[in-house]
């Protein structure tokens, strides 16, 4: 390849969605058992927002490029597994925000046909999230009842319509009353409001023993999961939008029957085969129409600094994508 450069957002000092600059950086070029790929759809997430604001580990020297989700197409590759033209894409690994960037074939998700870029780009993280969550963390059954924070979220989204899937009944909650008619069309019965009723609100759906399980990505409101689950009960435990969770007194858990688990995807991604199974998993539930994705929000690779205020603002119920 003649030009050895390329665009990507980066960014040299921690703040505001201002501190993202595009520029032009070195291309970076493939190692053994490694593929370059063009990336043609960008995942945004908020774990970019919180490497922006320095809140999470980074890799290499300033400028940084965040990103760690995309697909695109294979242009030079240096595995025996993966050939160039395929189309890819990938999870987890660092600097996608990018219009090359390199790939060991470990990470390498192949593409159907009849998943698009945009799709794959959207689906990646967050529903290889709601995958585990649903199936690992705790293994929904059919009529269990459970409550989902955050469900008008990416991953509360996906992981409603895995638990409808199921069989199971979903609650959702949300800050937001816009956001209501989100998770009803992803599959829940019920969409509350996260004020000072809900909880009274969530016995009245689930009768006065609580719900069988509850997904909380809030963090703050851990101890109020607990209070709406039944005796023999699950909370699960994956996220901190909103805050560090007070500690949880081992004697409540012995008291109550009631069980805590954490989560995080990648105590789950730890092979070539987990990752291409679980994706296709969810490949074949967006085949069936049984995993609906809404179309997500777009902005050019260059409106990076937009693009990180519009998803950090909370304007979107969809998933925001980076289109080179």
């Amino acid at each position: 390849m003649m030009n050895k450069k390329m665009k990507a957002l980066t960014f040299s000092n921690f703040g505001g969605p201002e501190v993202m600059e595009y520029i032009e950086v070195e291309r970076p070029v493939p190692s053994k058992n490694e593929v370059l790929i063009e990336t043609k759809a960008i995942g945004l997430n908020y774990a970019d927002i919180y490497r922006r604001k320095g809140n999470y580990h980074l890799k290499g020297k300033p400028p940084y490029i965040p990103g760690y989700e995309a697909a695109g197409v294979i242009v030079e590759s240096k595995s025996e597994r993966f050939k160039v033209g395929q189309r890819i894409a990938f999870a987890d690994v660092p600097f996608a925000n990018a219009e090359y960037i390199v790939v060991p074939e470990e990470h390498v998700v192949p593409l159907r046909d009849s998943i698009s870029f945009e799709t794959a780009a959207s689906i990646m993280l967050q529903g290889l999230t709601a995958h585990y969550l649903a199936n690992d963390s705790y293994a929904i059954s059919a009529d269990e009842c459970v409550l989902v924070h955050a469900a008008s979220g990416g991953v509360g989204q996906i992981l409603s319509q895995i638990i409808n899937f199921k069989g199971g009944h979903v609650i959702g909650l949300t800050r937001n009353e816009d956001k209501l008619n989100t998770i009803l069309n992803s599959g829940a019965e019920y969409a509350l409001i996260l004020d000072e009723t809900w909880k009274n609100r969530v016995f009245e759906i689930a009768g006065p023993q609580g719900v069988d399980v509850v997904y909380d990505s809030v963090g703050i409101t851990l101890m109020d999961s607990f209070d709406v689950t039944r005796e023999t009960g699950t909370v699960v435990f994956y996220g901190m939008s909103g805050g560090d969770p007070k500690k949880v007194d081992p004697r409540m858990l012995m008291d109550s029957s009631k069980t805590l688990t954490g989560g995080d995807l990648w105590g789950y991604l730890k092979s070539s085969e987990e990752r291409i199974k679980r994706s296709n998993i969810l490949f074949d539930m967006i085949e069936q129409g049984n995993l609906k994705i809404k179309d997500p929000v777009k902005f050019k690779l260059s409106e990076g600094r937009k693009a990180h205020e519009y998803l950090e603002t909370g304007q979107s119920s969809s998933k925001v994508l980076l289109i080179p």
